[in-house]
């Protein structure tokens, strides 16, 4: 990415460009970091834990207030519809509010029972400077809240690279954070290229990298972040299962299954991708949720580009050609990707190592609780994953055996600002939301004092 011009918006529906922004000058990156580095000193020192809470509560009131406008630049810029766009930034109000209602809570003091000796001992988190987040396009502010919000209210400062088709709505953001009363530099939106963020990573102003995006970025941003010895969270791809071992209403079951697969065009990490269906259902479950997926086709918004949904096409077309059947109300019309479901794709066939990143659906059968979830781990990715079953016993014993960093039973749609999220395996690694996200930039320090 060398361009003069590398962010811009393109309008996914008609494919036009309908604006472009220069990206910064080397001077401006050395300058937002020198503000963020400037801001810290008095933001962590100066500032108390109540009056940051204070701040992270006019952001969350901002975010509802302008939600129509936010919601509108993101549904140009990544084709988002109106409805969920509306609904992305009321999610986001939700993590700044829960992070200014508990912050105080979250930072207290945490006392150590002493196991021998006299004195005291207790761990208090503290900031740990200026952080870089690398944000992606599918959740243009959701993604930023989740790593914002915690760490402004912990007390570390902020440059935020959002995604090159996202420049609308990153700097509507910066306007947000600056309207809601922070400091200059507390938040800083830079248009920097990827040869600019190479060094800024490696910058020692930076004290640590937040990430969310692809798993080949996401293992170049970790090898430079860890030859300078900093902390990174990354938050990567994902081909969540999505198992049903038994239900006692087929078709809500399929209704669940075709809402996690197809929210946001199917453009979410933590969707569940590959439906893995107990051999005495299958059948009767492919034919609703076929009929469901094809009955979408038309009222479904654009990919976010041409190009992705060009890629969409070829992993769709290797799988073909691998030997599976796939189904669908149509062909791709530029960025427009026909909903569709992928069968018989065979679990070591390079196309079942692949994430789908679009509204394509791949279904399997098992004949057992076992082979469910040897095949829901037969992957490199680790995100999320779903288990349907009317036993609860074997609910709690599936989800047990699962390698990933989160399992939803019996329901979709069921994160919260409370629950952590994250993955394992090449999915990434750390925690965003709920109590784990303030810890992940924080200096956990000890403080041991003996008898005076």
């Amino acid at each position: 990415m060398t361009g003069k011009h590398v962010y811009a918006v393109v309008d996914p529906a008609s494919g036009k460009l309908v604006e472009e922004y220069p990206t910064a000058t080397d001077e401006a990156v050395d300058g937002a970091l020198d503000a963020a580095v400037r801001a810290y000193a008095q933001w962590s020192k100066q500032t108390s834990v109540a009056q940051r809470a204070q701040l992270l509560g006019t952001v969350a009131e901002l975010h509802i207030e302008r939600s129509e406008r936010l919601a509108e630049i993101i549904h140009r810029e990544m084709g988002k519809p109106l409805d969920q766009a509306v609904a992305e930034v009321e999610f986001s109000a939700a993590i700044y509010r829960y992070y200014a209602e508990n912050a105080p809570a979250f930072l207290a003091d945490e006392p150590i029972e002493l196991l021998e000796g006299e004195g005291s001992a207790f761990v208090r988190r503290q900031p740990i400077g200026a952080l870089l987040g690398i944000m992606p396009w599918n959740y243009p502010y959701y993604q930023v809240a989740r790593f914002a919000a915690p760490n402004l209210a912990l007390g570390n400062t902020i440059v935020l690279k959002h995604a090159p088709q996202c420049p609308e709505s990153s700097a509507a953001l910066q306007q947000l954070f600056t309207d809601a009363g922070y400091p200059q530099g507390c938040y800083v939106n830079v248009y920097a290229t990827h040869e600019q963020i190479a060094g800024v990573i490696a910058d020692s102003r930076v004290r640590g990298v937040s990430f969310t995006g692809s798993e080949r970025a996401g293992a170049e941003v970790a090898e430079r972040a860890g030859r300078s010895l900093k902390k990174v969270v990354l938050e990567l791809g994902g081909s969540d299962p999505f198992i049903v071992l038994s239900t006692d209403d087929l078709d809500a079951t399929v209704d669940a299954a075709v809402e996690t697969r197809f929210e946001n065009t199917g453009q979410a990490c933590n969707a569940g991708k590959r439906v893995i269906v107990a051999d005495d259902i299958y059948d009767a479950f492919l034919d609703k949720f076929t009929e469901k997926v094809l009955a979408m086709a038309g009222g479904l918004a654009p990919l976010s580009s041409v190009a992705a949904a060009e890629r969409l096409e070829e992993q769709v077309e290797r799988a073909a050609a691998d030997g599976a059947t796939f189904v669908s109300a149509g062909r791709r019309a530029g960025a427009y990707f026909p909903p569709g479901v992928l069968t018989g794709v065979s679990p070591t066939a390079p196309s079942a190592a692949e994430e789908l990143f679009g509204p394509v659906a791949t279904v399997y059968r098992v004949g057992s609780e076992d082979e469910a979830v040897e095949l829901a781990n037969a992957t490199p990715y680790g995100l999320g994953s779903y288990v349907f079953t009317t036993d609860a016993e074997q609910a709690i014993r599936v989800a047990d055996k699962i390698e990933a960093g989160m399992v939803f039973v019996n329901g979709v749609g069921l994160e919260g600002v409370e629950l952590p999220f994250g993955g394992v395996k090449r999915s990434g690694f750390g925690r965003e939301l709920g109590r784990a996200g303030i810890d992940e930039f924080a200096n956990k320090k000890l403080i041991r004092t003996a008898r005076t």
